[in-house]
């Protein structure tokens, strides 16, 4: 029988210190691979504590890939431990990297929270490689045929019900291209509107987008934003004929843009013939408190917006499936124009993550990610609230999305702080880095942190608040 002293939790939940500790007695071999688990039942009568709470364990194991059931069987060791089994060493050796560690992109960080991961251990190991199976086994014929520039039909049908379920957005499966993240629709989106046209980003913003644009030999010119999102007269001045933005939750500052600014936007863009927005949703999946506004795509009148999305902040960064919708007029001229092309993303990638919508197994993981980055950012706002550092910062925008602002007040040289943070393996990065050009109109942003937590370990929490106290006592203050 299992034995777990929840003596030992500290601030841990007794489901998350459960799933923590037969982790780690699967990793250590304690528990055999294939071996049985303890019924839910026995085992909460065991350890004292509810069927609840092992069910919810047991849940969250399943998902993580540790377990696996069989129906009227019970639960089981999953053999995907054998593979984690050569990867697991002790904390403290984690942060003390090979050179060839080093050249694999890793960060060196202890916390590194300008990553753009998700937590890892998150992914629904265990229903993906099911739905895998079964795709292997009634889609066979369909995996080896050739798959056109928009995608697989079935995909693009399944992420329709997504966006009607998740955004009220009604579109056509004629509507929708399906690309190999991103970077590589933006660059498509060139592609189609030819290398004589201007595009505006925000600033700061999403460095990345605008990065592709330029690479690809068009004109980028970068709009100031205020506390309602980009500033329609300076879009206005700038000659742009597309401009990308993030009006449901901007990267980096947080800010939702309201619906007033919204129909300006709209206005900008229908004053001229062949005026585009791009709408990036990055993130929308991931909102905290009330409903979100509805897209830029679900009000538009006039087919002047393109909406974007990606699954890499839902399932992870190496998932590499992103789609647009294009307004119907633009869908049949991107076929016409780029019907050459083959789609870059796997017919077998495609047919699975379809599957795993239709399914109802991805509306599930959104669901349980929600909560989990819920309960994350909760504790270590806590933390940071509970610490010395509330003594010198306050935090904004934390409702939207899996970032927030770390404000720091008057009087702190930030750039030191963020270096005597380095030093002590934090990695925090200023708001004043994802500025184009020089910063001139708001101080604040040389003082301001952007706080990327999605990909920090729960465990580490108190660690790094410790860390960053004790870089303040080095700072003298």
């Amino acid at each position: 029988m299992i034995t777990v002293d929840f003596e030992n939790r500290g601030n841990l939940s007794l489901t998350d210190f459960l799933v923590k500790e037969i982790k780690n007695q699967i990793l250590d071999g304690k528990i055999a691979e294939d071996e049985k688990m303890p019924s839910k039942r026995s085992l909460s009568l065991h350890l004292g504590v509810s069927v609840i709470t092992v069910q919810n364990a047991y849940e969250r194991l399943i998902d993580e890939g540790y377990l696996y059931s069989i129906e009227k069987r019970g639960f089981f060791a999953s053999g995907l431990a054998n593979h984690l089994k050569s990867k697991k060493m002790p904390e403290t050796e984690r942060t003390e990297t090979s050179s060839d560690e080093k050249k694999s992109g890793e960060s060196l960080f202890f916390a590194d929270f300008a990553s753009n991961s998700v937590a890892s251990g998150r992914f629904p190991f265990s229903l993906w490689s099911k739905t895998m199976r079964q795709v292997l086994n009634s889609e066979n014929e369909k995996l080896l045929k050739k798959c056109d520039v928009f995608g697989s039909l079935e995909l693009r049908r399944a992420i329709c019900h997504h966006l009607k379920d998740f955004r009220n957005m009604e579109v056509s499966e004629n509507q929708i291209v399906i690309g190999a993240g991103t970077e590589s629709l933006y660059s498509m989106i060139v592609q189609f509107f030819g290398r004589d046209i201007v595009f505006a980003v925000e600033n700061p913003g999403y460095k990345k987008a605008a990065d592709i644009f330029t690479i690809n030999g068009t004109d980028c010119v970068h709009i100031g934003i205020d506390d309602k999102g980009i500033i329609p007269e300076e879009l206005e001045e700038s000659g742009a004929d597309i401009v990308h933005i993030s009006p449901s939750h901007h990267f980096p500052t947080g800010i939702v843009m309201d619906f007033n600014r919204r129909k300006e936007i709209l206005e900008w863009a229908y004053r001229k013939e062949n005026r585009f927005i791009l709408e990036d949703d990055y993130d929308s999946e991931f909102r905290f408190v009330g409903k979100p506004l509805p897209t830029l795509q679900s009000i538009d009148s006039r087919n002047r917006v393109i909406y974007i999305n990606t699954f890499s902040k839902t399932l992870s960064p190496s998932f590499r499936i992103s789609y647009m919708v294009l307004p119907e007029n633009l869908a049949v001229k991107f076929g016409e124009k780029l019907s050459f092309y083959s789609c870059q993303v796997s017919s077998f990638e495609q047919f699975t993550l379809a599957r795993f919508i239709e399914s109802g197994n991805y509306e599930k993981h959104i669901n349980r990610m929600k909560n989990y980055y819920r309960s994350l950012r909760n504790n270590l706002m806590s933390a940071f609230q509970k610490s010395a550092l509330s003594e010198i910062c306050t935090i904004r925008e934390e409702n939207s999305g899996i970032h927030f602002l770390l404000c720091l007040k008057k009087g702190i040289d930030a750039k030191k702080l963020q270096e005597e943070w380095r030093k002590k393996g934090i990695n925090i990065p200023l708001l004043s880095e994802y500025f184009y050009g020089e910063n001139k109109k708001n101080p604040e942003i040389e003082t301001t942190f952007v706080v990327n937590y999605s990909g920090i370990p729960r465990e580490k929490i108190g660690d790094i608040v410790s860390r960053q106290d004790n870089s303040l006592d080095a700072d003298g203050r």
